[in-house]
């Protein structure tokens, strides 16, 4: 086991309408195959007080604030207090968390946005977790596939960690921030409390509580 990457290490559960699909799994790689299917299981089980289902697999709180020009493909679920904001763009398999943010020109697909997360600016979130109160700069993206289509890895300490996935962005900790601009690179691991700098080119695993300032100079936050 590597602990430093394991969904217990990296994420509340209680901060997140997929709790029970992540405590299934050990890493959070392999909750990317099983989102569409838990958001159309879940989906049906949801209060039609607090939800309305809109088209084809699309619920949506009625507190949310949803832009009549954003675009969402189901299966999808846009939690309490979220805001989807003008020409956002919801693939499908698009799990938004209580009170986040999807801004403008931002594009999801096969995600789940734990609670209070910001995707706020142009942003690109694929195949990907972001943790509680995690914050994308404006034009920061996750790439979520490498240029050969070769399995995906995890760089970390010198190993490498085989997920098995042809797909995977970027797996992001609670309360990280990453800065404007920035690329997440398939297999990305940040863990809690870290910072990215604006302009980064990340690649593998960055520890909690962590500083990246560019590759190959990480420093602990003091």
């Amino acid at each position: 086991m590597y602990e430093q990457l394991l969904i217990k290490n990296l994420y509340d559960l209680e901060q997140t309408i997929a709790a029970d699909l992540l405590k299934k799994h050990d890493y959070p790689w392999e909750v990317l195959p099983y989102i569409g299917e838990f958001i159309l299981e879940l989906g049906a089980t949801l209060s039609e007080d607090e939800y309305e289902k809109r088209g084809e697999n699309v619920w949506i709180a009625k507190d949310a604030k949803v832009a009549p020009t954003a675009y969402i493909n189901g299966p999808a679920i846009i939690g309490k207090g979220a805001e989807i904001r003008h020409c956002a763009f919801i693939r499908g398999n698009a799990l938004v968390g209580e009170g986040s943010v999807v801004g403008n020109s931002t594009e999801l697909k096969n995600v789940i946005l734990f609670n209070t997360v910001q995707v706020p600016h142009y942003n690109y979130v694929g195949d990907s977790i972001l943790g509680y109160k995690a914050h994308m700069g404006a034009g920061s993206i996750t790439s979520n596939i490498k240029s050969d289509r070769s399995p995906v890895t995890v760089a970390m300490e010198g190993e490498k960690v085989e997920t098995g996935r042809i797909k995977m962005g970027a797996m992001v900790g609670d309360h990280v921030e990453i800065g404007c601009n920035s690329v997440l690179n398939p297999g990305t691991i940040i863990g809690r409390n870290s910072n990215v700098y604006p302009l980064s080119m990340v690649r593998g695993f960055v520890a909690e509580n962590s500083i990246y300032k560019k590759q190959g100079e990480v420093v602990e936050k003091a």
